[in-house]
């Protein structure tokens, strides 16, 4: 179970739910190269006044002690709205064959959050249960509550949130 700050307890077991064992790395590094951070935050702040989106990618191969983001795929917030967003899915479709064919595989979804902090807010756990289900995907979050916009990133499986170390390098991101 994760505590929420607002105190809320979230996780665990749902009765009548199926239980699915998968491990939470908690001590897990998204390693994001500095232009993949870069454009993450250009397009969260080319979004305003709603909310941004896109996809992030990496290698294919073995990423131990986390996901390796080296480019990332702005979108379109076809919600247009400043509270939620939502992907293109045929935009999707074509953003996931241009990593394959550079060989990398998407990690995860950005979207900003043009009012409020950079941690996952109810909607954002209800989307993650029923397009992640098993918590494969990072989630990062870029905040523009103040004028340094700040960036998070979480995994969330089953309702549970869990914060990922950020690391940003220059150069190739695997260390």
């Amino acid at each position: 179970m994760t505590s929420c700050p607002s105190g809320e307890r979230t996780g665990g077991p749902r009765r009548g739910s199926p239980t699915v064992s998968l491990a939470v790395v908690t001590d897990e590094t998204l390693r994001l190269s500095a232009d993949a951070h870069t454009a993450m935050v250009a397009h969260a702040l080319a979004g305003v006044p709603h909310e941004a989106c896109g996809l992030f990618a990496g290698p294919v191969g073995e990423q131990g002690g986390g996901p390796v983001v080296d480019r990332f795929f702005p979108m379109r917030n076809t919600a247009e709205s400043s509270t939620l967003y939502l992907l293109d899915g045929q935009e999707m479709l074509d953003v996931e064959r241009s990593a394959d064919e550079a060989g990398a595989v998407i990690t995860g979804v950005m979207h900003s959050h043009t009012h409020t902090p950079a941690y996952p807010s109810p909607t954002d756990v209800a989307d993650a249960a029923r397009f992640d289900p098993f918590g494969a995907w990072v989630f990062v979050i870029v905040s523009l509550e103040h004028a340094d916009p700040v960036l998070r990133a979480f995994r969330i499986l089953d309702g549970g949130i869990t914060e990922l170390t950020v690391a940003v390098g220059d150069g190739d991101p695997r260390g």
